[in-house]
Order: structure tokens, then C-alpha cells, then sequence
């Protein structure tokens, strides 16, 4: 069998693929992204690894990262959906949580609500919190709706009763209906979505499943026809894969498709090195991500897209507009300023030399001499000099400063960016991040791994085999599974404990014939439970591995200690119980490291900031135990590292990249 991992991300189109025989063997890929349409570059990338033949074998499997979902929502180009709560709920996606984003702002201009008011239906079926039906659902309500429904046209419907993840049976009536009339429109009920406490959350996670679900149908629907007798699997942002023809059910689930493959990708590492304190770094050409692993991915519910909380489970990241294709400009005041705007794919940098006039990161990186006017990006693209110091000159005349300070300047701020960001998922939750070690990849993480490492006082660095593509391999490694969730608000007393136990083993038998009616064998499933826990009169969680009350009271008290700084006698409320049920995918190793050669000699080159002339290596060429020191550029297929002075590289035996800091001890 051959396992095609593809990351689809805004730039580059990645690809890993293995030939699963007795020895895996690895290769890459890599090309321009087409985001006017994702499935070409994806087919490029096939005939690029000479897999066409492989189409109607049968012997093709494909896990996919996808932007489209993501793409969709930034840009506002979501199906046009209607939303259905009950009466006198109409605004809740206009009120929100009152939330305001400049808070000290005069003149204040109210967020537009995702969805028009006149596109906001209200009907009877009426849960109360205690269960008991206050306002039942009738013929007429349903009637109704329907008429309304036809009258507006709408792509998709969305329905989120209050108190529904008590009881659906509303929903699921509301559901039935609108399937067995004439409306050819997608549904998504939340008691399915997300079947949880807290009707906003809810109601927008609803709403962005029913509004993606087109789209996401759309492009599954012709990527599945081009790749035809291929198994397809999508990447879901809690990090394991579902099949293609169930992603678009549940197209919430594929906001971070891409990034958690990355993720999946550094615990594999961290597992196959020995060392899972990592924090991982992926930067890109569009945006860096970053994320902290203590042994495990930690997931979230408190995610967030554009203004909008994401309450589905997704990998705990946090992500920035700082990438290889960020825009440096000068603002209004004289300042410099980079990101979040990119050059994207098309035009690009200016060193691409396909029209784009504005200095990017990129373009400061080969001013600098980190980035080698040899590189050859996604494997064809050269790289302009001369354009790049142009763009760059005009933003120094403005500011004054020659080319190179003006590109190092743009460096500078790009890292402080970069930095910030680590801080923000290390510092801020209790974290040293001098006890991780860094992880960097994507196509633009290796020239910068160095400098955040020090700006975060890290001794250690590592960028992986693959760095370029690490999103890609993550997809091949990740496991297929779904995580469900049920709220139960109970408070963490005597009596309890058997009740949890109960509702663990039903949620978890739920998983296991979700799991089973989608083909997969009953034999082979694992399950893991936790438990979303708070203090009494807190409003916000902390999610807990589960074994038994006892111990995930404890491990609430210890986390919540360590995150926030102190720990209250109040009670203890466990509010949703979390079952992960899934599929591990075949054990894989990374191949022990190869040498496509030897070198004769080192070249030198100047690289601006340093004293000394910087030794360029292939990295194809060094062989395991190879050590040496900065400054250095290190270049690969799909990306370039470099060393900074006082930094130590060292081959491990799969090929990655050890950097040691020798200023900190």
C-alpha cells in the first residue's frame, strides 16, 4: 500500500508519501498551492511522485489537510443559511457574549452578525434547563417554517434549540421535516453538532457546520472524482482523520485540518527521539502556528476563527499572520510594520519574480544571506535578488536605513512576533519554556529557529526530517477516530462517581457504533475519556484525563494551580464528559538517515550580521554524527535552516537537525 499525505496550505501544496512495504521508504514533494481550485495542485503533486498509475489500483490511500473550510470563513464566502431558535431567541448571534473588541474605542461599530436577521426563524419546542418541555412543537410551527424556508432560498439550514443536548427530539422533528419536503438544502441540527451547555457556542458552531457543509460537500465531491478509486480520508482539527464522504457532515471539524497535522507530526517525533516536552513552531509562507506538548496534544474548546468561538474540539494552537510571505510596509506614523497582510502564492514575494513589488520576510531572509539565491523553491521556483533588495530599498528610503538594516529590521519584528506568540501558550499557562525544546518546521521556520529560541532562553532546537512538509507527514501518521461529548453538570460529590461511570460507558459505546457503522472493526478500537471540570461559579474549563473521580479531581486542582496561580476550596463541578474513540494507524518509523553524499569541500558565504563567512551545506549530504557550528546555511529540498553564531548542529539517526545554544548552560 502507498499513504499519500497532503497539506493543502496557502502557499505550498505538500506532499509525504510512503511505500508501506517491510522497510517504509519516504519521499516528498512539493508545489505551488492553487486555492482558485485546491484539487489541481493535488493532482500535480500526484504526477509529480509518478503515483497517476496508482488512481485505480485500489493501493492509493490519501489523508488530506484542507483550507478550504478555513478559506471560506475568513473570507466570508460561507453558503448562504438559515438559522432556527426558539421564540424570542432571534438575536442571539447579534448579542453574542457582549464581548467588545476595542473596548476603549469612541466610536464603536457593532460586528455584523453572521447571519441577517431576516434569515433568523423562530418556533415553538421549548426544552427548560430541568428538562420539561415549556413550549411543544406543532404542526403549524412546522408548517410555517417550511414556507419561510422556501420563501428565502437558503443553501443550508442551521437548527439550535435551547436545552437540546438534553433532548433532541425537537430537533430531530424540525430535521425530518425539512429532509422530507421539497427543500434541497444541507441541515445541521447542534444536538449533533455539538451537544453541549451554552446555546451561543452552540448555535455558531451549528451555524458554521451547516454554512461549510456545501463547500466543503462541493470540493470533497470533486476531489473524490479525481482521485476515484483512491481511499480519502480528511485531517479534522482534533487531529485524527475521518472519511472523505463524512467530512462534510461535520465541516466545522476541519477548521485547523492542516495545522493538526504539524502537531500530530512533532509528537511522533517526540516519541521517536525520546523527548515529548516540545513546543512546535510551523511557519509557513502565510501564518506560524504554535503549540505547547507536554507528553500529549492538548485539545481545546475555546477555539476561535475570526471573531467567531469555535466550541468543538480542535488542537490547542495559537496562530499568527507572521509568515515567509508577511508584507513589511511603514505605517502612517513612520513606523515599520510586518504582517498580517501575505503575498500569498500569487504574486508572492518579490524575489519570485511573478509581478509582486512589496517586500516580504522572505525577501529579507535572501538579503540577509540566510536564504540562498540558489534555493529552488517547491523544487522550480528561483529566486530574484535583485527584485527582493529593490522592494526592500524602497522601504528604507522612507525609513532612512540602508537595505540590509531594513531587512534585518524586518527580521527582528517578525521574530518578536513569533516569540510573543510562544509566550502567550508557554509564560501565560504556567509554563518554562527553557524546559521544552523547540520544534521548528514548515518552509520559513528553519531561518528563524535560532532567534526565537534565544528570545525564549531555550537551549535546544530541533528541525525535523521533512521540516517542509511536516504538516504532510503528520497526516500519514495520524490515527482515524471521532471525539463526542455530552454536558452533565454534576458537582463532585459522594454518589456521583457511579453516575459518571455510567455515562462514560454509554458515550463511549455511542462512539464505538458511530466508528463501526463507518467501517471500521469493533476489535481495534481504543477509547480515552476525560472530563471538562471548573470550580463552582466558574464559567470556563479545564479539560482532565479521566480515570476516576478521585484522580481527575486532583489533576483539576493541580492544573488549575499551575495555569492560573492559585486554587480555590469551592466545590468541584465536572461539566461535559469527552470520549475519544479511535483507530491507531499502523506503527510507522522514520527511516534511519542516509547520505545522498560527501562533501569535498564547504562553500562559504557572507551572511550579514556575522563576522565570520557562514558554511553552506546540503542537507541530503551530511551523515549521521556530522557536527558542526554556526554560521551556517543548511539547505534542503523544501527548506533552508540557518545556524546562527553560538550555535552547535549535530545529525541524530533519522536525519534531524539538534541545535544546541553554547551561551546557555
Amino acid at each position: 500500500m502507498t499513504i499519500l499525505g497532503v497539506d493543502a496550505g496557502g502557499t505550498f501544496t505538500d506532499f509525504v508519501c510512503i511505500d508501506a512495504g517491510a522497510e517504509a521508504s519516504f519521499r516528498i514533494y512539493k508545489t505551488l498551492s492553487t486555492p482558485e481550485a485546491p484539487e489541481r495542485a493535488i493532482l500535480a503533486g500526484i504526477r509529480g511522485l509518478g503515483l497517476t498509475g496508482k488512481l485505480d489500483s485500489g493501493d492509493l490511500h490519501v489523508i488530506h489537510g484542507s483550507t478550504v473550510a478555513t478559506n471560506a470563513v475568513l473570507e466570508g464566502k460561507v453558503a448562504k443559511t438559515v438559522f432556527i431558535t426558539n421564540h424570542g431567541f432571534k438575536d442571539m448571534l447579534r448579542l453574542a457574549r457582549q464581548a467588545r473588541p476595542a473596548l476603549y474605542a469612541l466610536e464603536f461599530e457593532p460586528i455584523q452578525p453572521p447571519v441577517p436577521p431576516e434569515f433568523c426563524l423562530e418556533t415553538g419546542g421549548r426544552i427548560a434547563a430541568d428538562g420539561m418541555i415549556v413550549d411543544t412543537l406543532t404542526e403549524e410551527d412546522v408548517s410555517r417554517l417550511l414556507a419561510e424556508i422556501a420563501n428565502l432560498q437558503p443553501q443550508a439550514v442551521a437548527i439550535n434549540l435551547l436545552f437540546s443536548f438534553m433532548d433532541d427530539a425537537f430537533e430531530r422533528k424540525l430535521e425530518a421535516a425539512i429532509k422530507n419536503s421539497d427543500l434541497a438544502v444541507f441541515i445541521s441540527r447542534s444536538s449533533a453538532v455539538l451537544p453541549v451547555y451554552k446555546e451561543y457556542e452552540r448555535g455558531i458552531a451549528t451555524w458554521l457546520n451547516a454554512s461549510l457543509a456545501p463547500i466543503v460537500s462541493r470540493y470533497l465531491s470533486i476531489l473524490r472524482d479525481q482521485l476515484r478509486g483512491c481511499s480519502l480520508q480528511i485531517m479534522q482539527s482534533s487531529g485524527e482523520t475521518i472519511a472523505a464522504d463524512k467530512a462534510s457532515d461535520l465541516a466545522v471539524n476541519l477548521l485547523l485540518s492542516g495545522p493538526a497535522g504539524g502537531l500530530t507530526a512533532i509528537q511522533f517525533l517526540g516519541r521517536q527521539i525520546g523527548n515529548e516536552k516540545l513546543i512546535s513552531f510551523d511557519m509557513g509562507g502565510t501564518s506560524t502556528d504554535v503549540a505547547l506538548i507536554d507528553g500529549k496534544i492538548n485539545t481545546t474548546i475555546e477555539g476561535q476563527i475570526e471573531r467567531y468561538p469555535i466550541g468543538v474540539p480542535m488542537v490547542d494552537m495559537h496562530t499568527i499572520g507572521a509568515g515567509g510571505g508577511s508584507i513589511a510596509f511603514v505605517d502612517s506614523g513612520g513606523m515599520l510594520k510586518v504582517g498580517p497582510h501575505s503575498a500569498g502564492a500569487d504574486p508572492g514575494p518579490a524575489c519570485y519574480a511573478k509581478g509582486g513589488e512589496v517586500a516580504t520576510v522572505t525577501d529579507a531572509n535572501l538579503v540577509l544571506g540566510r536564504l540562498l539565491v540558489s534555493s529552488a523553491l517547491a523544487g522550480s521556483l528561483t529566486l530574484s535578488l535583485a527584485k527582493s533588495k529593490s522592494a526592500i530599498k524602497a522601504l528604507g528610503e522612507v525609513l532612512g536605513m540602508c537595505i540590509e538594516e531594513t531587512a534585518l529590521g524586518i527580521i527582528t519584528i517578525a521574530n518578536e512576533h513569533m516569540a510573543k506568540a510562544i509566550r502567550l501558550i508557554s509564560v501565560n499557562r504556567g509554563y518554562d519554556p527553557s524546559e521544552f525544546v523547540l520544534a521548528s518546521f514548515g518552509g520559513a521556520g528553519g531561518l528563524h529557529v535560532c532567534s526565537i529560541a534565544e528570545a525564549m532562553q531555550m537551549k535546544q532546537a530541533i528541525v525535523p526530517v521533512y521540516a517542509g512538509v511536516l504538516s504532510a507527514l503528520g497526516m500519514t501518521v495520524a490515527d482515524r477516530g471521532r471525539q463526542f461529548t455530552r454536558t452533565v453538570a454534576l458537582y463532585a460529590e459522594d454518589g456521583v462517581a457511579k453516575n459518571l461511570e455510567e455515562q462514560f460507558l454509554e458515550l463511549a459505546e455511542l462512539g464505538r457504533c458511530e466508528l463501526v457503522n463507518e467501517g471500521l472493526s469493533r476489535s481495534k478500537l481504543q477509547v480515552k475519556y476525560s472530563a471538562d471540570c471548573r470550580y463552582r461559579g466558574q464559567s470556563y474549563t479545564l479539560n482532565i484525563p479521566w480515570s476516576n473521580l478521585q484522580t481527575c479531581c486532583t489533576a483539576f486542582a493541580v492544573l488549575h494551580k499551575q495555569r492560573y496561580g492559585y486554587d480555590l476550596s469551592a466545590g468541584i463541578e465536572i461539566v461535559n464528559i469527552r470520549v475519544n474513540v479511535i483507530a491507531a494507524t499502523k506503527s510507522l518509523s522514520l527511516p534511519l538517515h542516509c547520505s545522498k553524499g560527501e562533501y569535498d569541500k564547504c562553500e562559504s558565504i557572507k551572511v550579514y550580521g556575522s563576522s565570520e563567512p557562514a558554511k553552506v551545506f546540503n542537507r541530503d549530504q551530511l551523515q549521521t554524527g556530522t557536527e558542526f557550528e554556526g554560521p551556517a546555511v543548511v539547505s534542503e529540498y523544501a527548506a533552508t535552516i540557518f545556524v546562527a553564531p553560538g550555535w552547535t548542529a549535530r545529525v541524530d539517526q533519522y536525519g534531524n537537525l539538534l541545535l544546541s545554544n553554547k551561551a546557555i548552560e
